[in-house]
């Protein structure tokens, strides 16, 4: 179901929701390399700091997204469980490697709906801009 497209707000909103989602992938993306540091056992407080800030952004930038009603894939209980499994930089170095594995996996398995859903919202949006062209999602991407 594709909602109408009829004021800018909606359109900018859009354009919000989508901006959203790839700024939080920026994130999400930054979690393997944090995995790997507590794998080679090369981190120190300023890691552990940042990566405890990485967390709190990505649980914060997904309540945003999930407030604008937009998306249901990932489901917030999802990342939860992912971002307590990986407490700390200290807890992930001390995992064994199937336990490691299974974060990886599930990491990954979230990096993929979150692109799923991005793709999805992307059509919906190019499809509102064909049928209201001057107002919406892609006009103002196209007119920087």
């Amino acid at each position: 179901m594709i909602p109408h497209c009829g004021s800018a707000d909606v359109c900018a909103a859009s354009d919000d929701i989508v901006v959203w989602i790839e700024n939080h992938l920026e994130s999400w993306r930054q979690i393997p390399h944090y995995i790997g540091v507590a794998r080679g056992k090369t981190f120190d407080n300023a890691d552990e700091a940042q990566f405890l800030e990485l967390k709190g952004v990505i649980v914060q930038e997904l309540e945003m997204i999930l407030a604008s009603g937009e998306c249901t894939q990932p489901t917030k209980d999802e990342v939860h469980e992912m971002m307590h499994c990986v407490p700390s930089l200290r807890h992930i170095s001390q995992l064994h490697d199937g336990a490691l594995g299974n974060v990886e996996h599930q990491w990954h398995l979230i990096y993929i709906r979150w692109h799923a859903t991005l793709g999805q919202l992307k059509v919906k949006y190019k499809e509102l801009e064909l049928r209201n062209p001057k107002s919406g999602f892609l006009h103002r991407w196209t007119t920087w």
